[in-house]
Protein backbone atom coordinates (compact mmCIF):
# COMPACT_ATOMS: atom_id res chain seq x y z
CA UNK A 1 0.00 0.00 0.00
CA UNK A 2 1.15 2.96 -1.32
CA UNK A 3 1.59 6.11 1.21
CA UNK A 4 0.01 9.67 0.45
CA UNK A 5 3.50 11.30 0.08
CA UNK A 6 4.18 8.56 -2.55
CA UNK A 7 0.70 7.86 -4.30
CA UNK A 8 0.97 12.20 -4.00
CA UNK A 9 4.83 12.35 -5.39
CA UNK A 10 4.11 8.87 -8.17
CA UNK A 11 1.06 10.88 -9.71
CA UNK A 12 3.31 14.57 -10.15
CA UNK A 13 5.52 12.26 -12.22
CA UNK A 14 2.87 10.08 -14.36
CA UNK A 15 1.67 13.54 -15.22
CA UNK A 16 5.07 14.82 -15.93
CA UNK A 17 5.74 11.88 -18.64
CA UNK A 18 2.62 12.92 -20.11
CA UNK A 19 4.04 16.47 -20.58
CA UNK A 20 7.30 15.06 -21.61
CA UNK A 21 4.80 13.11 -24.66
CA UNK A 22 3.17 15.91 -25.73
CA UNK A 23 6.32 17.95 -25.81
CA UNK A 24 8.17 15.33 -28.46
CA UNK A 25 4.93 15.35 -30.32
CA UNK A 26 5.15 18.80 -30.32
CA UNK A 27 8.64 19.07 -31.51
CA UNK A 28 7.42 16.12 -34.24
CA UNK A 29 5.29 18.76 -35.55
CA UNK A 30 7.45 21.44 -35.64
CA UNK A 31 9.86 19.09 -37.65
CA UNK A 32 7.24 18.09 -39.94
CA UNK A 33 6.43 21.57 -40.99
CA UNK A 34 10.16 22.08 -41.33
CA UNK A 35 10.08 19.31 -43.53
CA UNK A 36 12.78 17.51 -41.44
CA UNK A 37 10.46 14.12 -41.30
CA UNK A 38 13.49 11.71 -39.68
CA UNK A 39 13.72 14.48 -36.69
CA UNK A 40 9.76 14.27 -36.81
CA UNK A 41 9.72 10.65 -36.70
CA UNK A 42 12.60 10.39 -33.95
CA UNK A 43 10.51 12.84 -31.61
CA UNK A 44 7.15 11.01 -32.26
CA UNK A 45 9.00 7.82 -31.21
CA UNK A 46 10.05 9.89 -28.00
CA UNK A 47 6.44 10.81 -27.58
CA UNK A 48 5.43 6.85 -27.47
CA UNK A 49 8.06 6.10 -25.64
CA UNK A 50 7.07 8.87 -22.71
CA UNK A 51 3.76 7.50 -22.89
CA UNK A 52 4.77 4.21 -22.23
CA UNK A 53 6.45 5.38 -19.03
CA UNK A 54 3.15 7.27 -17.82
CA UNK A 55 1.68 4.18 -17.87
CA UNK A 56 3.82 2.01 -16.07
CA UNK A 57 3.67 4.39 -13.42
CA UNK A 58 -0.09 4.69 -13.89
CA UNK A 59 -0.62 0.43 -13.31
CA UNK A 60 2.34 0.69 -9.97
CA UNK A 61 0.01 3.67 -8.60
CA UNK A 62 -3.15 1.08 -8.82
CA UNK A 63 -0.96 -2.01 -7.94
CA UNK A 64 -0.11 -0.73 -4.80
CA UNK A 65 -3.92 0.53 -3.83
CA UNK A 66 -2.78 3.83 -5.27
CA UNK A 67 -5.72 6.64 -6.97
CA UNK A 68 -4.27 8.24 -10.21
CA UNK A 69 -4.74 12.10 -10.59
CA UNK A 70 -5.04 13.17 -13.62
CA UNK A 71 -4.20 16.81 -14.03
CA UNK A 72 -4.05 19.19 -17.41
CA UNK A 73 -1.29 18.90 -18.95
CA UNK A 74 0.24 22.35 -19.86
CA UNK A 75 1.12 23.91 -23.34
CA UNK A 76 4.05 23.22 -24.47
CA UNK A 77 6.41 25.11 -26.86
CA UNK A 78 5.55 24.96 -30.56
CA UNK A 79 8.90 26.83 -32.15
CA UNK A 80 12.22 26.03 -32.22
CA UNK A 81 15.12 28.04 -34.23
CA UNK A 82 16.89 24.69 -35.63
CA UNK A 83 17.89 21.56 -34.86
CA UNK A 84 20.00 22.35 -32.19
CA UNK A 85 18.11 24.52 -30.21
CA UNK A 86 15.53 21.78 -30.19
CA UNK A 87 17.45 18.75 -28.73
CA UNK A 88 19.20 21.14 -26.35
CA UNK A 89 15.81 22.01 -25.42
CA UNK A 90 15.13 18.11 -25.45
CA UNK A 91 17.70 17.46 -23.18
CA UNK A 92 17.19 20.01 -20.48
CA UNK A 93 14.02 18.46 -20.59
CA UNK A 94 15.74 14.78 -19.75
CA UNK A 95 17.34 16.47 -17.38
CA UNK A 96 14.54 17.70 -15.36
CA UNK A 97 13.21 14.39 -15.89
CA UNK A 98 16.18 12.76 -14.36
CA UNK A 99 16.34 15.63 -11.44
CA UNK A 100 12.36 14.25 -10.98
CA UNK A 101 12.94 10.94 -10.59
CA UNK A 102 16.18 11.18 -8.40
CA UNK A 103 14.08 12.93 -6.20
CA UNK A 104 10.81 10.28 -6.11
CA UNK A 105 14.17 7.62 -5.41
CA UNK A 106 15.08 9.68 -2.17
CA UNK A 107 11.48 10.10 -1.33
CA UNK A 108 11.26 6.06 -1.54
CA UNK A 109 13.86 5.35 0.25
CA UNK A 110 13.02 7.99 3.33
CA UNK A 111 9.89 6.37 3.04
CA UNK A 112 11.17 2.77 3.13
CA UNK A 113 8.87 1.78 0.32
CA UNK A 114 11.42 -0.96 -0.96
CA UNK A 115 8.99 -1.77 -3.21
CA UNK A 116 8.92 1.89 -4.82
CA UNK A 117 12.72 1.83 -4.63
CA UNK A 118 12.50 -1.41 -7.13
CA UNK A 119 10.03 0.09 -9.32
CA UNK A 120 11.84 3.54 -9.80
CA UNK A 121 15.52 1.61 -10.50
CA UNK A 122 14.06 1.07 -14.03
CA UNK A 123 13.45 4.79 -14.36
CA UNK A 124 16.79 5.80 -13.13
CA UNK A 125 18.90 3.18 -16.09
CA UNK A 126 16.62 4.94 -18.67
CA UNK A 127 17.32 8.28 -17.57
CA UNK A 128 21.04 7.47 -18.35
CA UNK A 129 19.88 6.08 -21.73
CA UNK A 130 17.75 9.24 -22.79
CA UNK A 131 20.37 11.63 -21.38
CA UNK A 132 23.28 9.84 -23.84
CA UNK A 133 20.76 9.17 -27.13
CA UNK A 134 19.88 13.14 -26.55
CA UNK A 135 23.18 13.94 -26.35
CA UNK A 136 24.60 11.83 -29.30
CA UNK A 137 22.35 13.79 -31.33
CA UNK A 138 23.47 17.31 -29.83
CA UNK A 139 27.01 16.05 -30.77
CA UNK A 140 26.26 15.51 -34.23
CA UNK A 141 24.77 18.47 -34.88
CA UNK A 142 27.32 21.16 -33.71
CA UNK A 143 29.46 19.17 -35.46
CA UNK A 144 27.59 19.80 -38.81
CA UNK A 145 27.52 23.18 -37.84
CA UNK A 146 24.37 23.42 -40.06
CA UNK A 147 25.56 22.24 -42.91
CA UNK A 148 22.50 21.16 -45.19
CA UNK A 149 24.23 18.12 -46.81
CA UNK A 150 25.08 16.62 -43.12
CA UNK A 151 21.36 17.63 -41.72
CA UNK A 152 19.51 15.68 -44.49
CA UNK A 153 22.13 12.59 -43.83
CA UNK A 154 20.91 12.98 -39.87
CA UNK A 155 17.52 13.32 -40.56
CA UNK A 156 17.57 9.99 -42.86
CA UNK A 157 19.23 8.38 -39.61
CA UNK A 158 16.49 9.39 -37.61
CA UNK A 159 13.69 7.87 -39.83
CA UNK A 160 14.91 4.77 -39.04
CA UNK A 161 14.21 4.56 -35.00
CA UNK A 162 11.43 2.15 -34.66
CA UNK A 163 9.22 2.18 -31.23
CA UNK A 164 10.45 -0.77 -28.98
CA UNK A 165 7.84 -1.18 -25.83
CA UNK A 166 10.17 -1.80 -22.81
CA UNK A 167 10.17 -5.39 -22.20
CA UNK A 168 7.31 -5.80 -19.47
CA UNK A 169 4.44 -4.04 -21.78
CA UNK A 170 5.85 -6.34 -24.90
Amino acid sequence: MLNQRLEKELNKQLNRELFSSYLYMSMGAYFQSVDLLGFSNWMHIQAQEELSHAQKFYHFINERGGRVILESIEKPETDWDNTLNAFEDTLKHEKYITSSINDLVTAANEEKDYATQIFLQWFVTEQVEEEASVNEIINKLRLMKDAPGAIFMLDRELAQRQFNAPAEEA
